[in-house]
């Protein structure tokens, strides 16, 4: 694949960023994909290593070494077809996938990996250029009805399989604008939404309705999460009206931290805090913008969502950002011959990282501090202590206790399962975690316990990478399509 002695021949090329002062000054994209004679010599370097490892370690299984020899003999019109027959979206995945795909390069032994993504992002963005990418409605309709509640990866990568296989597909979306977390959860730095715009225009081409502003079933009361819904239906509508339905909304329930002070103002779920802003972005203006200009921010979570805070926070000009994680730092750098071909641990810093913000591991929040007089009721400070962690169990160390100054605190923890109260108004079982029971058996998968009623993406795994709800949208649909005709010709 590629060039036989490429990989001897040639170094690993990164995609370059706009620097720091420049890129917080906008909410644009900063990274630069690859030129084209950059991205031949990256996919130059694709060795001839027999086992695909990077294919297994990708979750939609993309065919990675052709699209890297296609890319390395300038047949990008092949290239993007490639790639398009595992990958409804790889403009999404090029940007905002962690790429494990790059963790199992047989080249990552020794930590020089092929530049997987940045050929993947250098593909689909020459197809838009050139045109290649346009709708594909179905020659022949079944006259089969489905409904996808959440138009997130998963929902969006499931109804194009469906609506090519001559299904009408509707999409039902809580919010303003279709994307789910894609639109709502990943700043606009990361992800420009016009690419999420691209492919709404293609779904819509190819036949797929979008109905957006509607609640399907209930949120629980005073739920803090993004809902611009001004229209509910009913769970029962839904499988009156339908052949199927697909549930694909995202794991949208934010872990806590219920500390002393936790009701205090200023004290947000990070899922508070990137939607607005985003909205901001996009022209619609939310009710009570939360901003960090001048504001001391203490984010809690050392996940891409804490990150997401802290280059969000960077941009709106905070006095300081301070990010805690509550587990010890890993190690810089990963054992290559252990770890290989697996995900390794090592300590990862995002692009947000290097814009301005201290990081600060083994650390647990013990109280969040009120101000006095007219702040009584704002948060000032937070109070922690570090720990000790041992055979996997965590101690406090006595006398780390430490105050810090905080005008604004992001829990940003991950998410423990989807809205609740959806799943109930299908009455779909849930497994132990709290999300739509369903397995991904080739018989029977994705279904959940409730006839006509499959589950996708972070509704059934709970919360994951985009990448993964794409592979279980496809996977849903193709369930769907067996289930509505007996036999299916979509891919698995």
């Amino acid at each position: 694949m590629g060039k036989i002695t490429g990989f001897l021949e040639y170094e690993r090329i990164e995609e370059r960023a706009q620097p720091v002062a420049a890129r917080l000054k906008t909410w644009d994209e900063f990274i630069a994909g690859l030129g084209s004679d950059e991205a031949r010599i990256q996919g130059a370097r694709c060795m001839d290593c027999g086992t695909p490892f990077c294919s297994h370690g990708c979750p939609v299984d993309n065919v990675i070494p052709d699209f890297n020899d296609l890319v390395y003999r300038d047949d990008w019109r092949h290239a993007i077809e490639v790639l398009h027959q595992t990958n409804n979206f790889p403009e999404f995945t090029g940007r905002i996938c962690p790429a494990p795909c790059e963790a199992a390069c047989t080249l990552n032994i020794d930590g020089h990996p092929v530049g997987i993504k940045s050929i993947e992002h250098a593909i689909i963005d020459r197809a838009w250029a050139e045109g290649w990418v346009r709708p594909q409605p179905a020659s022949v309709k079944t006259g089969r009805r489905v409904a996808v509640v959440g138009s997130g990866p998963a929902g969006l990568a499931a109804a194009q399989q469906l609506a090519r296989a001559g299904h009408e597909v509707t999409v039902f979306e809580k919010n303003a604008r279709p994307g789910g977390l894609l639109r709502y959860g990943i700043p606009d730095f990361k992800l420009d939404k016009s690419h999420i715009e691209r492919r709404i225009e293609q779904l819509q081409a190819e036949g797929v309705v979008f109905r957006t502003g509607v609640l399907v079933g209930a949120l629980p009361k005073n739920a803090k999460i993004v809902n611009d819904a001004t229209e509910t239906i009913a769970a029962g509508e839904l499988l009156g009206a339908f052949d199927a339905v697909l549930l694909a909304g995202g794991s949208e329930t934010s872990r806590d931290l219920p500390v002393a002070g936790r009701e205090l103002d200023g004290v947000h779920f990070a899922m508070e805090f990137l939607p607005r802003q985003n909205k901001v972005v996009a022209g619609e203006q939310p009710k009570t913008p939360i901003h960090a200009a001048g504001k001391h921010v203490v984010v809690i979570g050392g996940g891409d969502t804490g990150s997401d805070c802290v280059g969000t926070s960077r941009r709106h000009g905070a006095a300081s950002v301070t990010q805690f994680e509550l587990l010890p730092m890993p190690p810089e750098h990963e054992d290559g011959p252990m770890t290989w071909p697996y995900w390794p641990h090592k300590l990862r810093t995002s692009s947000s990282h290097e814009e301005g913000c201290a990081r600060s591991f083994a650390i647990a929040t013990k109280e969040f501090v009120a101000g006095s007089g007219k702040d009584k009721r704002r948060v000032v400070g937070l109070k922690t202590v570090e720990l000790e962690w041992s055979a996997g169990r965590m101690s406090e160390l006595s006398g780390t206790e430490k105050t810090w100054p905080a005008d604004l605190v992001l829990l940003a923890m991950g998410f423990a399962h989807p809205v609740p109260t959806v799943l109930e108004a299908f009455g779909v079982d849930k497994d132990t975690r709290g999300n739509a029971k369903a397995g991904t058996g080739i018989v029977g998968g994705y279904r959940t316990s409730v006839d006509k009623v499959f589950a996708a993406g972070d509704m059934r795994r709970g919360q994951s990478l985009v990448v993964w709800a794409i592979r279980e949208g496809r996977q849903a649909a193709r369930a769907i399509d067996e289930y509505l005709m007996g036999t299916s010709l979509l891919p698995r």
